[in-house]
């Protein structure tokens, strides 16, 4: 056996002791009543801190880590959400580019047409029948048609 055998051989041993004596200690500590009732007191006194905190931190309007956390992941929902919604609008305008055209478009074109001509009609014959922008008198916009004595 080489040099370098040996000392792993004995690095591994003595990582294991060290391993074995931490756990014993830490075995000790735990079983301990005043270490565990020290530890309880040293947990509940980190949950008051951060009770306190938050509290603090509500009445200067500044959100916790907390806040912080839900509103990601609030935001992260949505965002996939949103993500569904765009990939099932590409499929929807797949499905339409695959869908060839229908009559009835071209008959709603040609309705649009006459419509837009109409409309061209009636604005020719309105300029023909009253070619100025004038106002209309105050003595005719108060005239009165009565009834003819038979």
């Amino acid at each position: 056996m080489s040099d370098r055998d040996e000392q792993k051989g004995f690095v591994d041993r003595l990582s294991r002791q060290g391993e074995e004596a931490l756990g014993k200690v830490a075995e000790e500590l735990v079983g301990n009543p005043v270490v565990h009732a020290a530890i309880a007191r040293a947990f509940d006194a980190r949950e008051k801190a951060v009770a306190a905190q938050e509290a603090a931190m509500g009445a200067l309007n500044i959100p916790s880590a907390a806040d912080v956390e839900r509103v990601t992941r609030r935001l992260r929902s949505v965002s996939q959400r949103m993500e569904g919604i765009e990939d099932s609008l590409d499929r929807v305008e797949e499905r339409l580019a695959e869908v060839p055209p229908d009559p009835e478009d071209d008959r709603l074109g040609a309705i649009e047409g006459r419509l837009d001509e109409l409309a061209r009609d009636l604005v020719a014959v309105r300029d023909a029948l009253a070619p100025s922008e004038e106002p209309v008198s105050r003595r005719q916009e108060r005239l009165t048609v009565g009834r003819g004595e038979a």
